[in-house]
């Protein structure tokens, strides 16, 4: 383009105006009334839903955290084992599973799920962990690395 004076170059915002509110308008498609059609509107609606997006991708994550720990914690209870001490257990046993996993287990695989529960309850009786009044009688699954051979 060609512009003869100075003030004729500053008003012209060509295509990149066009462009920047045609995004604007495309993240605002779906909402009502003049939040979608208006620019002031749908800029200031558009920013807000942003922002919330934001903010909603970390609560997400605490909410699954929290949830994995419910379930964990409800299967530790269904078997009579506190949590910290079925943690504790599994930690002292070399048995690394994150939250996730150990959720995934309680609720799709109980069976295996009950045998964790049960290798924590007697690692935590071998070492005298708190919570463990006295020693399960599941005494079987165990190699020689795991039981502490006096």
């Amino acid at each position: 383009m060609v512009f003869l004076n100075l003030p004729l170059l500053v008003r012209s915002r060509g295509p990149d105006e066009f462009w920047r509110k045609r995004r604007i308008f495309k993240l605002a498609a779906h909402y009502r009334s003049r939040t979608r059609n208006v620019y002031t509107f749908a800029i200031r609606s558009v920013h807000r839903a942003l922002a919330y997006a934001t903010k909603g991708r970390k609560l997400k994550k605490l909410d699954m955290a929290q949830l994995w720990t419910t379930r964990v914690e409800a299967g530790c209870q269904q078997y009579g084992v506190a949590l910290d001490t079925f943690k504790e257990g599994l930690a002292r046993s070399d048995i690394l599973l994150n939250k996730k996993m150990l959720s995934d287990l309680a609720i799709w695989e109980p069976r295996s799920f009950e045998a964790l529960v049960n290798i924590s309850r007697e690692r935590a009786a071998v070492e005298g962990l708190p919570d463990i009044k006295r020693r399960s009688a599941f005494n079987q699954v165990y190699g020689l690395s795991n039981l502490k051979l006096d």
